[in-house]
């Protein structure tokens, strides 16, 4: 069916703004969910019609749903009730349903340690057990294709670059920041030798546009376009301070102490996360212009 109207839940945020800014630059008519009324005239402003509510509000999201002919799910990874909305939304429809995951849940207990092992498409999840209830809705959300749903999931790896709607700023660098303002030059987990595969955030707002308008329904797709590792990116931001290649060590107790957030730190800062998005580039023609997170390493 022909796609006109998109429906994206977390339109204000860093990758549903981006993926908002490019469907209405291509002619796309754009509804963003968002929470606080004041960031209703905000998005309205840059041209998409905008709702204010919850996902949690089951009768809005599901007359949003009806309405479009896309709903692009960027809000929230791990929430059943409002993923079954949608999906009891679009029943039978032929209508199109992305859901966004994320690369964690590649993720190993490395504790800063180097694997060797890179994911496709192909290869068999065995998430640890505080990703399996997300690979569990990945997979709800996938089957949903055999009800009459053109259903797809995507898992960005590590973003960067600045976003294209109202925000600007990724998660994991910034964190990457604040350790580096503390200690006074660039900071990885312990030996910091875990790599994560990564992908700058317009070529993965174009990555949703291609899944949108050629994506195979029941598909899951990996968005990379390049890879380093945690110690590499510390030593990008000493430079970036004048300390040269100097960096700093953190113990993994200690980083989970500053963060107060023991699974951010073992999964998205001492883990390994590493894909390959050659199936997108085979089957959605998405050709990414940047691959290389250390150019765009901001001074802290």
């Amino acid at each position: 069916m022909t796609i006109k109207k998109v429906f994206i839940t977390g339109a204000n945020g860093y990758i549903g703004g981006t993926i908002a800014h490019l469907l209405l630059k291509k002619g796309y008519e754009v509804t963003g969910l968002v929470r606080q009324p004041e960031l209703a005239a905000e998005l309205e402003a840059l041209g998409m019609r905008a709702v204010t509510g919850s996902i949690d509000d089951a009768g809005l999201v599901s007359r949003e749903a009806q309405m479009a002919d896309a709903v692009i799910n960027t809000a929230t990874v791990l929430d059943p009730f409002f993923i079954d909305t949608v999906i009891d939304a679009l029943k039978n429809t032929g209508k199109t349903f992305i859901h966004t995951t994320g690369s964690s849940i590649l993720g190993d207990k490395a504790l800063g340690e180097k694997s060797d092992f890179i994911y496709n498409e192909d290869v068999p999840q065995i998430p640890h057990l505080a990703r399996t209830l997300w690979v569990a809705l990945n997979d709800h959300v996938l089957l949903a294709s055999k009800e009459g749903i053109r259903s797809m999931v995507i898992a960005p790896t590590m973003v960067y670059g600045k976003g294209l709607g109202l925000r600007k700023e990724t998660i994991q660098l910034p964190l990457l920041h604040r350790l580096a303002h503390e200690k006074g030059m660039g900071v990885q987990v312990e030996n910091g030798e875990n790599i994560w595969s990564n992908i700058h955030i317009e070529d993965l707002g174009d990555f949703y546009v291609k899944m949108l308008e050629n994506g195979i329904a029941g598909g899951l797709y990996y968005a990379e376009n390049g890879e380093a590792s945690l110690k590499d990116i510390a030593k990008e931001i000493s430079r970036k301070m004048g300390k040269g290649e100097e960096t700093f060590s953190i113990p993994i107790d200690e980083a989970v102490s500053f963060f107060g957030n023991a699974d951010m730190v073992h999964f998205g800062l001492a883990s390994n996360s590493r894909c390959t998005s050659l199936k997108a580039r085979q089957t959605l023609g998405w050709q990414p212009k940047y691959n290389s997170i250390l150019d765009y390493v901001y001074e802290v």
